[in-house]
């Protein structure tokens, strides 16, 4: 498993498992075009430029140059990096038909071809060590962030505290919190948290 420390877009849940089974990464679906109006995932994106920055990997159709360039436009500041899926004719097995252009998505090309993709465009794997203390949902609640009276706002707080999208769902906040620190130093900034 290859660790990747930025966050990669692509399209679909089935391109996210197909590069959750090569890379170790956040990985954010844009549920196709509906990114358009997702006003939560774009900012928690556009967080991700700033922080770790973004790898866009989208199918290599129409469609998935049209998002990659509506999520370019979006996000403003920080690190945008492009990978492109190369242009490879056919049809995935899951699929009945080949899509209207005829060419594989992210989820039908080998893993090598993909690995190959990411190094052609300059992304390397990341020496970061594994986080083996990772933040959970039940240490949310452990932690009044999650499932108790005012866990809502105590989670604004500390998202304004992180500089983090108010928008963000408990769930989301998980995993934005297990790139930014292990569970050891949310309980320890947990225990300093001023207003508590």
């Amino acid at each position: 498993m290859i660790k990747i420390k930025e966050a990669i877009i692509v399209e679909g849940k089935y391109d996210k498992i197909k590069l959750s089974s090569i890379l170790d990464a956040v990985i954010i679906v844009t549920d196709g075009f509906q990114i358009y109006k997702d006003k939560e995932k774009l900012s928690l994106i556009r967080h991700y430029a700033e922080t770790t920055g973004i790898i866009i990997l989208t199918d290599s159709d129409r469609a998935g140059f049209k998002i990659r360039s509506f999520i370019k436009g979006a996000v403003k500041n920080g690190k945008v990096y492009n990978v492109y899926a190369p242009d490879i004719y056919g049809k995935e097995s899951r699929k009945e038909k080949p899509s209207a252009e005829g060419k594989l998505g992210v989820e039908g090309i080998s893993p090598d071809l993909l690995l190959d993709a990411f190094s052609k465009c300059g992304i390397r794997a990341s020496d970061a060590p594994e986080n083996t203390d990772l933040i959970k949902k039940s240490d949310l609640f452990m932690l009044g962030l999650s499932g108790c009276s005012g866990s809502s706002e105590l989670r604004r707080k500390l998202q304004k505290k992180l500089g983090l999208p108010e928008l963000l769902s408990a769930n989301s906040l998980v995993e934005v919190l297990n790139t930014m620190m292990n569970k050891s130093e949310l309980i320890e900034l947990m225990d300093n948290f001023s207003d508590r």
